[in-house]
């Protein structure tokens, strides 16, 4: 049984680090100057993921997991935008990535992990269903963000993932998220705390 390398696992916690600087490249198209990263897309992910599992009637931990981990492989070969998808795909890269990347883990993670991505990328259980959803879903929310602050270019994303989505709970919340402003879900929160001195 092939035991865990804690040199490479410190290392590849190391690694992981560089999805917090890697950025979701599609977005410059439309004018962000700044989008968001890998890890936050895959953080709203994987709560959405979660959620989507329980409202599915699926295994949230395992479909969160999924999610997690989903993007791992783009620290080392980049985050590939649809448009250059159209002259190239990644997607091998990207497997060989995670797939060396989870080398050394010990058997029991790397078998678990490799099963979790292989399932996210062939849709071929419930879970691998629902993550996927939750993937295209995290990125229509991002793009209703970044319409709401002025870039009306990104309704192509919304539009896009609304035809790619498969569970009827991500339709559901897809419809509401369209007519749904990005900064609704704080407004009667806030208190004030000032106290006038004089009527």
């Amino acid at each position: 049984m092939q035991k865990p390398n804690y040199k490479k696992i410190t290392n590849l916690i190391f690694e992981l680090n560089q999805l917090k600087r890697q950025r979701h490249t599609g977005f410059n198209f439309v004018g962000v100057k700044n989008p968001h990263s890998i890890a936050e897309h895959a953080l709203r992910a994987a709560q959405i993921g979660y959620i989507l599992a329980v409202l599915e009637e699926a295994n949230p931990e395992k479909t969160a997991s999924m999610l997690i981990i989903h993007d791992n492989g783009e620290v080392r070969v980049g985050d590939q935008n649809k448009i250059a998808a159209r002259y190239f795909s990644t997607k091998k890269a990207e497997k060989k990535a995670f797939e060396d990347q989870i080398k050394n883990l010990g058997q029991e993670i790397e078998k678990k992990w490799q099963k979790y991505f292989d399932e996210f990328e062939q849709r071929n259980t419930k879970e691998g269903l629902i993550a996927k959803d939750a993937d295209w879903l995290e990125t229509a929310f991002q793009a209703k963000e970044y319409q709401d602050l002025g870039y009306p270019a990104v309704g192509d994303w919304i539009d896009n993932v609304e035809k790619a989505l498969e569970t009827e709970s991500a339709k559901k919340i897809i419809k509401e998220m369209k007519k749904t402003g990005f900064t609704d879900w704080w407004q009667g929160l806030k208190k004030m705390t000032y106290k006038k001195l004089y009527n």
